[in-house]
């Protein structure tokens, strides 16, 4: 498929997606897919702001980028922290060369086998709800062309989020939010669980928990929570093909 095709694909899908009663977690999982697979990087993930202003990292295309991304938020450092502060789109071509401007983030990022990092925007004019992280493998690894549409995809899936719930009211966008960062914890210890058990690795794990959730007709969270809970097994859950990802049919 051609890039160009796949970039209108994607933006069709990212509206559609936004439908009501759309699970939170599995869209901006799927945002950060999509960032992968049409800009040709290694990794994509956001980070959003909860209900006490604190960023907290939601999503992500992997568990080699969610590790990272947790390193940021904890130590304040990188460039998702600097794009939410400065409220504009960080770009380090060389993640070599910018251990003196992150010293926790560059050595770390560096460490994962990552050599540029970039990082836009989730913001509607003074509405700010996080940023986008993308990272590449090698130096330079996003044209501006591309960084232009990453920012675009942004900017999708911000006004999505913001008009499909609320779109006056900020404490009521952060309080929809807070319910999928709440979710998050719940995945990470439904993966946790997972992965111990079927002796898989975390991304395997969370496919596993995705696919029954598709398969299914339930909401990711509902799920993880399943498992937890002890009402569903691990060698009970299964991957299906992918159809309309976040959507309920």
């Amino acid at each position: 498929m051609a890039k160009e095709e796949l970039i209108g694909r994607t933006f069709v899908e990212l509206a559609d997606t936004l439908v009501e009663g759309y699970d939170p977690l599995v869209f901006l999982h799927h945002l950060a897919e999509r960032c992968v697979e049409v800009l040709g990087i290694a990794a994509a993930g956001l980070v959003l702001v909860d209900a006490r202003g604190q960023l907290q990292a939601l999503a992500s295309s992997s568990e080699r980028m969610r590790l990272i991304e947790l390193l940021e938020v904890q130590r304040q450092d990188g460039p998702c922290l600097d794009c939410w502060r400065d409220g504009g789109a960080v770009a380090e071509d060389q993640l070599a060369g910018a251990t003196g401007r992150w010293p926790h983030f560059a050595p770390a990022a560096l460490a994962a086998g990552f050599a540029s990092a970039y990082a836009v925007p989730m913001r509607l004019r003074d509405e700010r709800l996080g940023a986008l992280n993308l990272f590449a493998n090698e130096a330079s690894g996003m044209s501006g062309t591309d960084q232009a549409v990453a920012q675009a995809m942004a900017d999708v899936a911000t006004i999505g989020i913001l008009h499909e719930r609320f779109i006056a009211r900020r404490e009521e966008v952060t309080q929809q939010l807070q319910v999928a960062f709440d979710s998050r914890v719940v995945l990470e210890q439904a993966k946790g669980l997972i992965a111990e058990a079927a002796k898989v690795d975390m991304d395997q794990a969370f496919a596993l928990l995705r696919g029954h959730a598709r398969h299914h007709n339930l909401f990711l969270s509902e799920v993880a929570r399943r498992v937890i809970d002890r009402e569903l097994a691990p060698d009970a859950l299964v991957i299906q093909p992918r159809s309309r990802p976040g959507r309920r049919r």
